[in-house]
């Protein structure tokens, strides 16, 4: 979930915005976050709640969850309903929060990220089991819809030369590297060198065990650039990563699950949105796989559309508007 500024007409407002909120939250959380109403004096600084009959679509301060907000808000208007949006607010701890106490009504959420939020022990082995798990956990209020089949997760990740070295494609999975990984060194951040969704279960789950490791970031420029460059010929990148469609790397496919799941999935506070509201995106998210966001996030990040434009395009495209 590449971790970058929007672009376009509406970022100057998404930054005034997150700035505003940046200010607010702390008070915010604590003065307005329980699930049910109460007494006590209205914080001033709290966005204010949804008006009647107003769905409002907030986003994490993040590329994709803007984009994501954009596709949800969008397909939303094209059913006849009040749509505002709030967008890159800021991290899950505040957005979680505003979803609750009524200032948000739908979020892009990713199922797992969600979960492990929520339940960091928790150890689903399907991505209906992430849902099933995360919704036991959510604040009454809150529900998941339909998630998506596109992910956006960590991923084992090669590059051209190697994909043509060993012959693999995007067809091939982890699996299909276990001659070759001894002579291949692969890159991630620190952490992955200890992980179980890291080297260790690479080794345990695949059977893996890779010539050398070299620390960088997590699936962020680093690691981008060391693939490149060819400094490692493995590495840990997010499955949406615009660079993967760029330079032509190849993402190897996962079918044991190694590293969980990651669905898009809106996260709808219940009330608050009508079944007109909840039909359409699960519309959404039944024609959203993984090579069409990552497509879309292409066209956002590295073609530097404006993600309401895209947005309105793909929805067209896929007869939802």
């Amino acid at each position: 979930m590449t971790d970058t500024a929007p672009h376009g007409r509406r970022t100057r407002a998404a930054a005034a915005l997150a700035t505003a909120t940046a200010a607010a939250t702390a008070a915010a959380l604590l003065a307005g976050c329980s699930s049910s109403g109460g007494g006590g004096d209205k914080n001033p600084l709290a966005p204010d709640k949804a008006a009647a009959g107003e769905i409002v679509v907030g986003s994490n301060n993040f590329a994709e969850s803007i984009l994501l907000a954009d596709i949800y808000g969008e397909a939303l208007k094209a059913k006849g309903l009040k749509v505002s949006y709030r967008p890159n607010i800021g991290t899950r701890e505040t957005t979680y929060g505003f979803l609750k106490n009524g200032t948000l009504t739908v979020l892009p959420e990713f199922n797992g990220a969600l979960l492990a939020y929520l339940d960091p022990a928790a150890t689903p082995d399907s991505a209906d089991a992430t849902d099933a798990a995360a919704t036991a956990k959510l604040d009454p209020a809150l529900g998941l819809l339909q998630h998506a089949a596109a992910e956006d997760k960590d991923s084992l990740t090669i590059n051209a030369a190697t994909a043509a070295k060993y012959h693999l494609t995007a067809d091939s999975s982890i699996a299909d590297l276990a001659d070759a990984a001894h002579d291949l060194v692969i890159g991630g951040s620190p952490e992955f060198q200890t992980r179980q969704q890291g080297l260790k279960g690479l080794k345990s789950v695949y059977g893996l065990e890779f010539k050398s490791f070299k620390a960088l970031d997590a699936g962020g420029p680093l690691s981008e650039a060391a693939l490149q460059k060819n400094d490692v010929q493995v590495a840990d990148i997010f499955t949406t990563d615009y660079t993967i469609a760029k330079e032509k790397f190849i993402t190897l496919k996962d079918p044991k699950n190694l590293f969980g799941f990651q669905n898009a999935v809106p996260l709808v506070r219940k009330a608050d949105l009508p079944q007109e509201g909840v039909d359409a995106l699960n519309a959404v998210s039944a024609k959203l796989d993984t090579a069409t966001l990552l497509d879309l996030d292409t066209k956002v990040q590295a073609d530097k559309k404006d993600p309401l434009d895209v947005a309105t395009e793909w929805l067209k495209s896929a007869g939802l508007s």
